[in-house]
């Protein structure tokens, strides 16, 4: 694989797939511009290098079909305050009026294209959609790590049609995620959390052999503890996931789940102990990781020497179970540890409380993360190489 700062630029126009796929909140306002701000690095080499023009391609949520709801132009504005400088919106990302924006702008010019999945052959990994776009630029540049696992065309079959390059933020992420995947230091501890054990399962399986400790939190530890056979009341599992879920206790490492949650509604909390009998309610939901958890949990993780993190240990949207994922933040903050953090929510959790700065590597990926950490197969990186 090539990156950028390895090919003359200067008078290409470079097309520039970053993942510009942020939260928004109901009102439409960036809930965390983190993703924005790690492509920024990407974009001053090109402007500094004296590229011709920079052509912005992300994708943004999953709309059907065109949906004002997922326009980038709210990006494109932040954008503008971030870089102090003009960029361009243009409300489509194909055809002539894209074409005719990139030819009528100044030299220098930073254009920003509308969003890639208003069609959907940019899912299908469609060969003439992505020939098209490729048809806007000399040079085409990947800095979409948090998309490398897709197949999307503006990420694979792009690559036919162009000379193509990794980004800086792409060449940063495999970096980072090298050093856990070959001479990290010991102890490594791997915690997860979210809500789904299928999208962890593959990490569990590579790190079995590999981590010291894995710690279990968040939903997706109902699916296991039901498994089991515990009384989990109306907690959210995936049922489909039993079978699977219910041999995770052949893993090799020290396999950790918590055992003590905060169950509710918020109207009615207790702390609930998952092999007492009775414990957790038929009207119950496991919404967060209780005390005795998240002191054992907070003791191992701060005699780590490597933490890899992807995913809250609770519902901590709600202030009521937010101590879960917030002791376990401040654990990993007060370790001597090589830490990388990934995953949209994990990074809500960061910016809530004013962590970022305090881990040693926050990924922008996280699907992306655990495929490349699992040695799953990675498209987008595919294609480049």
């Amino acid at each position: 694989m090539k990156f950028v700062d390895e090919t003359p630029i200067k008078d290409k126009k470079v097309l520039l797939r970053t993942d510009f796929n942020v939260d928004l909140s109901e009102n439409g306002k960036i809930l965390s511009d983190f993703r924005i701000r790690a492509a920024l690095p990407t974009i001053h080499y090109l402007l500094k290098n004296g590229v011709s023009k920079i052509i912005i391609i992300a994708h943004l949520g999953k709309p059907k079909g065109r949906d004002p709801e997922f326009s980038f132009k709210v990006v494109a504005d932040h954008l503008i305050q971030l870089l102090n400088r003009p960029v361009i919106f243009v409300d489509d990302c194909k055809g002539e009026k894209v074409k005719i924006a990139i030819n009528s702008s100044p030299n220098s010019s930073i254009l920003f294209l509308e969003n890639l999945r208003f069609y959907e052959e940019e899912e299908k990994n469609d060969e003439n959609f992505a020939k098209e776009l490729a048809t806007l630029a000399d040079v085409y540049v990947n800095d979409a790590f948090g998309v490398c696992h897709r197949n999307a065309a503006s990420v694979v079959a792009i690559t036919k049609f162009l000379p193509s390059f990794g980004g800086l933020l792409l060449k940063k992420e495999i970096e980072n995620l090298n050093k856990v995947m070959a001479g990290f230091e010991r102890p490594l501890v791997l915690i997860l959390g979210g809500a789904k054990i299928s999208t962890k399962l593959p990490l569990i399986k590579s790190f079995s052999a590999m981590a010291d400790s894995i710690l279990l939190g968040g939903a997706l530890v109902n699916t296991i503890l039901k498994a089991w056979s515990f009384f989990v009341g109306q907690s959210l599992v995936e049922d489909e996931m039993i079978s699977e879920a219910s041999k995770i206790g052949s893993a090799k490492a020290e396999l950790i789940l918590a055992g003590d949650f905060l169950v509710g509604p918020s109207t009615d909390v207790k702390v609930a102990e998952i092999r007492r009998l009775g414990e957790v309610r038929p009207q119950d939901k496991i919404l967060d990781i209780g005390p005795a958890s998240q002191a054992m949990f907070s003791d191992i993780i701060k005699k780590a020497k490597t933490i890899v993190w992807n995913g809250p240990m609770g519902y901590f949207e709600n202030p009521v179970f937010s101590e879960g994922t917030k002791k376990i933040i401040e654990a990993i903050v007060a370790s001597s540890a090589f830490s990388v953090v990934g995953g949209g929510e994990t990074l809500t959790a960061l910016e809530e409380w004013s962590f970022f700065d305090k881990i040693s590597f926050v990924s922008t990926g996280g699907g992306a993360m655990l495929s490349y950490l699992a040695k799953e197969k990675m498209p987008g990186l595919e294609a480049l190489s």
